[in-house]
């Protein structure tokens, strides 16, 4: 089970100046015996009669297609029913989770990894980056790939640029961000890091891209809208002695309990860390505050959860090596896990927020996506 308690505050911080059908059918409970929604921490259940933050009324679907871990895992931009999912065999699948879930397009080309992908903003295009040095370009109604741009080093993380979508900003293991011309595959600009770029986010306005490093650092970086120039602007690097690659890079425009936009990260040990972020200054993180989960073997990544209201708490979710999904309240000191969700088998390494957050996905190491449905009444007072 995983407990948590408080990371060390201490940090470094330094700044530079701008220089196909599912097989199981649509009936979850005909691929599981059983469901839980569970308000419990490792320790210390809270009390009974408590409503969850988060509830849900069962699996809405099941893909079991992919025989291999999944190693990302994205809905669509504003959109409720689209999903893809990359894995470690190198392939890349699109579905439908409204009803009847389908799968739309498996997507092969790749021969490694799958290490992360992103939806452009019309949602007719993926960018994914692989272990096998390339970065591919899919259109999705036709189920190609349009493009590919070869590498010298594994492509770790990419991300469309949230604004003008025809820069596609990609990290790599050769310590680089490569921003490219999606039209045409040209290098535009590049900025060197001090270790390979593992993940990576946009603020909402396209002006700052944040990034994560094989040793745990957290980068802000500036961004020409309409040059794609880059230019590195802050860097935090945490205090502990040993250093783990960053999983995850998460941006949001507005948290309740930091007043304004946030960036949360999660490192391979299981460190989860949430930062204020000051767009005024060029994306200079303070950490507000930080959790500690249990170890872990394999890549584990976190997301935001939405928004309940304005008298609760900020709440995360991630998979674990139990098999299990679990929710966290980064404003309770004690009793930090407030809910979590059991149906997989296998460590779940990935999970995914739809546009209308009524869908919660998730993925394991042995390619089963569980799409859970939300209860009506834990979304409708949403904010």
């Amino acid at each position: 089970m995983l407990t948590s308690s408080p990371l060390s505050r201490l940090s470094e911080v330094e700044s530079w100046s701008s220089s196909k059908d599912l097989r199981s059918g649509a009936l979850a409970s005909n691929h599981r015996t059983s469901f839980s929604s569970s308000i419990s921490d490792s320790d210390h259940p809270r009390g009974q009669g408590v409503e969850p933050a988060y509830s849900f009324v069962g699996m809405h679907c099941i893909f079991d297609q992919c025989k291999s871990a999944v190693t990302v895992l994205k809905f669509g931009h504003m959109s409720s029913d689209l999903l893809a999912y990359g894995a470690s065999d190198g392939t890349l699948t699109v579905c439908n989770v409204s009803d009847p879930p389908t799968v739309i397009n498996q997507l092969k080309g790749h021969s490694k990894d799958v290490t992360d992908f992103d939806f452009s903003s019309n949602n007719q295009y993926i960018a994914s980056s692989s272990a096998d040095k390339t970065v591919r370009v899919w259109e999705l109604s036709k189920g190609l790939c349009i493009r590919v741009i070869y590498g010298v080093s594994p492509q770790l993380c990419i991300r469309f640029h949230p604004v003008n979508n025809n820069f596609l900003s990609v990290g790599n293991a050769n310590k680089e961000i490569t921003v490219f011309n999606f039209s045409t595959g040209r290098v535009i600009a590049k900025s060197i890091f001090d270790s390979e770029v593992t993940s990576m986010d946009h603020d909402h306005t396209g002006h700052l891209i944040f990034c994560g490093d094989a040793q745990g650092c957290i980068y802000s970086v500036t961004m020409d809208s309409h040059t794609g120039a880059l230019s590195r602007s802050h860097r935090y690097r945490s205090s502990s002695k040993q250093k783990f690659p960053i999983t995850t890079v998460q941006y949001r425009s507005f948290s309740l309990l930091a007043g304004g936009p946030v960036l949360l990260t999660c490192t391979k040990d299981g460190s989860l860390s949430f930062f204020s972020v000051a767009l005024e200054v060029q994306g200079y993180l303070t950490l507000r505050c930080s959790l500690k989960l249990t170890p872990r073997i394999h890549s584990i990544r976190a997301s935001f959860c939405p928004l309940l209201s304005l008298n609760k708490g900020e709440y995360i979710v991630a998979g674990s090596e139990d098999s299990n999904v679990y929710f966290y309240d980064l404003t309770r000191p004690k009793h930090t896990c407030v809910n979590k969700l059991q149906g997989h088998r296998f460590p779940v390494l990935v999970v995914a927020w739809n546009h209308g957050e009524n869908f919660l996905a998730s993925a394991d190491l042995y390619g089963v996506v569980i799409v859970w449905k939300r209860a009506k009444t834990s979304y409708k007072g949403n904010i």
